[in-house]
């Protein structure tokens, strides 16, 4: 009886913790990503290998596109797979690399639109370790290396578009651009007849049967092989229907705290959060709703050999805190090379955020958007603390006076310090608002912080200058 009474309570705790998970709120769900502010996103695949080049010529875009732009035949660039082989990939380090960088989470593309799995797929052949001379899952080591060091761990997937597995969508792009074959004109016309498509291996099935074939059994090989997934990232739903989308969202049940994006089907599945994309929205777009910006470090998402137009460590950083300040997260992209490695510019980048963010985080997770809009000098985050406000100007414009003019804030004024090394500030309240005297030179180039606690809550004043941008942050 004792064990059947035993028996019978560890049945009922488990469906009480399986509910608890079902009822889980928006917000309870998105907790630790609102706390997270900052992300690496990975782009990785077997288009790494022509790394932009195709039969000798460069090809136009992004690099993860090339089979696309290139319109190069299935046979063709499945052949790349036998050069796929990142015999230098560790996971470790890459998981290492994101939490010097001061980034919460990790989205990598487990399946990007070239059709090509980065794990151990049973629903197609096409996937690392049937394709690839390297046969191992490279999802799994990435997994555990998240878990280890408590980084979140989430998975990006192409749903819709798939130019490899017969009967995926593909993007109606002008045939011709980038394309490396005289007869470009049998392409286009193919391509307009074909919904996109360019080559007839491509339509030997239906959607309906991608989607119940590959799409689906690939998204519950995601959500069940790899323990917890904190993001499933859905990209382009060309062709998508509300059939489509309702099978694929019927399999999140598997991971009841799992948050999602905006791109599974539009209007019908909004998911958690929007993403704009290379672009910080202005705050007349913002709507209250939970947003990420995903951003390239230079002009590619997939590795391409010749894309040298990399951005600094100060805009990007300057991009993590405008984003912050307006109540968004930072996911910023690697596109790893072929043979596992991350670029070295990539590398470089990573470890200056890193520098940056050891001294500053504090004003960037779970920090909200600023009470007053933007500033011309800088940006604020903000962060409630047992009834009181912690306020954090981040400053690109140093004054030259000494003298930094802050909007005017009506509670009292506990605290002004430098966030960096806690030195204490003199303050006082004028017509014009606080003035906060400040060290003679800037004590760090990038974006120095300056802490303001204050007594109670600060109302919402959005004085916002007529500027949305200020000091090369991207638009």
């Amino acid at each position: 009886m004792k064990r059947l009474a035993l028996l019978s309570l560890t049945v009922l705790l488990s469906a009480q913790l399986l509910f608890s998970q079902d009822s889980l709120s928006h917000s309870q769900r998105m907790e630790w990503w609102r706390e997270a502010r900052f992300g690496m996103f990975i782009h990785w695949g077997v288009y790494a290998v022509p790394a932009g080049t195709f039969r000798g010529q460069k090809i136009n875009r992004i690099g993860e596109w090339i089979m696309n732009r290139g319109k190069i035949p299935v046979t063709e660039y499945q052949a790349f797979a036998k050069q796929f082989n990142p015999i230098l990939y560790n996971p470790e380090a890459w998981v290492k690399a994101a939490k010097d960088a001061g980034m919460k989470y990790i989205v990598i593309t487990a399946k990007h639109h070239d059709g090509f799995a980065l794990f151990d797929s049973k629903a197609s052949k096409w996937n690392v370790v049937d394709a690839t001379p390297y046969k191992k899952d490279l999802l799994k080591p990435l997994a555990d290396a998240c878990r280890k060091e408590g980084i979140k761990l989430g998975f990006y997937y192409s749903q819709a578009q798939d130019w490899n597995n017969p009967g995926g969508a593909a993007s109606r792009k002008p045939a011709s651009e980038g394309w490396a074959n005289p007869d470009s004109s049998l392409i286009d016309a193919y391509t307009k007849e074909h919904d996109g498509h360019w080559d007839p291996a491509q339509t030997t099935k239906t959607m309906s049967q991608y989607i119940d074939e590959v799409a689906v059994p690939q998204v519950r090989e995601l959500l069940s092989n790899y323990g917890d997934v904190a993001v499933l990232w859905w990209d382009t739903p060309t062709g998508m229907t509300h059939e489509y989308a309702a099978k694929l969202n019927a399999v999140l049940k598997l991971q009841p705290n799992i948050i999602t994006n905006d791109r599974l089907e539009r209007p019908d599945y909004p998911g958690d959060y929007k993403t704009p994309e290379q672009r910080i929205p202005k705050l007349s777009e913002l709507d209250g709703k939970d947003w990420e910006t995903c951003m390239t470090m230079n002009e590619t998402w997939g590795y391409k050999s010749y894309a040298n137009n990399w951005k600094t460590t100060e805009t990007l950083v300057r991009n993590l805190v405008d984003i912050a300040s307006k109540g968004g997260n930072y996911l910023l992209n690697v596109g790893p090379k072929a043979d596992g490695s991350f670029p070295q510019e990539s590398i470089d980048l990573l470890k200056g955020i890193g520098t940056w963010m050891k001294q500053n985080g504090e004003a960037i997770y779970g920090t909200t958007a600023s009470p007053f809009g933007l500033l011309p000098w800088g940006r604020c985050t903000k962060k409630d603390s047992a009834g009181n406000t912690i306020l954090y100007f981040s400053v690109f414009d140093w004054p030259a006076n000494g003298k930094l003019q802050v909007p005017a804030i009506s509670n009292k004024i506990s605290a002004v310090s430098l966030l960096a090394n806690h030195t204490g500030l003199k303050s006082s309240k004028t017509k014009n608002g606080l003035l906060i005297n400040v060290p003679a030179k800037m004590p760090d180039s990038i974006a120095t912080v300056i802490k303001v606690i204050v007594k109670g809550k600060i109302p919402v004043q959005q004085e916002t200058p007529k500027t949305e941008m200020k000091s090369g942050l991207a638009e």
